[in-house]
């Protein structure tokens, strides 16, 4: 028993930011597996920690935390080393600002619940599913890539040579994408990042495939 559990889905692209920023901190916490095909998340035990019903939840000494860039911004208040975000103000904004174009643009509109209302109330088969998938994962990827590609700041990684909070955000989408087939040719710049994200150990750790709970 760690003071840390993470309620988290294997597959989930929000958990793996959060596992990726536990592993780069160094920090130990208990692995809880909620499969979201199973409907684990809806559970009366689950619910009272996060009553939207989804992953990730870190549960904290001091309580449940929803939502995974609370959860990353709690960690790097609590565990500053390594930061996730830069001292500098401008800064801080600006990454932020980039990782919310995967955690707010892309992917409230490609997660499991909103691929299943397709199918349950609109009768979308799998090939549909894959081409909204798509859509909406390529408008966030043009609007990265042009970005990245601009601005000065960008080095190894979105801000500099450090792992840092857009980095999380942009590895866990890419991952995303291979499943779905997004054609990333159009990104060079995403994908050299996410190339550099993948040689680091506590971000390879945090892919699906490395999970308990894998299938």
């Amino acid at each position: 028993m760690t003071d840390l559990a993470l309620h988290n889905y294997f597959r989930s692209s929000t958990s793996v930011r959060v596992r990726a920023a536990l592993n780069l901190k160094g920090l130990s916490y208990d692995y809880i597996p909620l499969s979201l095909l199973k409907g684990e998340q809806a559970s009366a035990a689950h619910l009272a920690l996060n009553p939207s019903g989804l992953v990730p939840t870190l549960v904290t000494p001091q309580g449940a935390l929803p939502q995974s860039l609370a959860i990353l911004e709690w960690l790097d208040e609590v565990y500053p080393e390594p930061a996730l975000l830069p001292s500098d103000p401008w800064a801080r904004a600006r990454v932020r600002s980039l990782a919310q174009i995967v955690a707010l643009d892309i992917h409230p509109v490609n997660n499991l619940r909103i691929l299943k209302h397709l199918e349950a109330e609109f009768g979308v088969d799998a090939a549909g599913k894959a081409a909204w998938f798509r859509t909406w994962a390529s408008a966030g990827m043009e609007a990265l890539e042009t970005r990245l590609a601009a601005e000065p700041e960008i080095g190894t990684f979105c801000h500099g040579d450090t792992v840092g909070l857009a980095d999380l955000c942009l590895y866990a989408q890419v991952l995303n994408n291979a499943r779905f087939e997004v054609d990333m040719t159009p990104y060079p710049t995403i994908r050299r990042i996410h190339e550099a994200c993948m040689a680091v150990p506590a971000l390879a750790q945090a892919a699906p495939a490395n999970q308990p709970d894998a299938v």
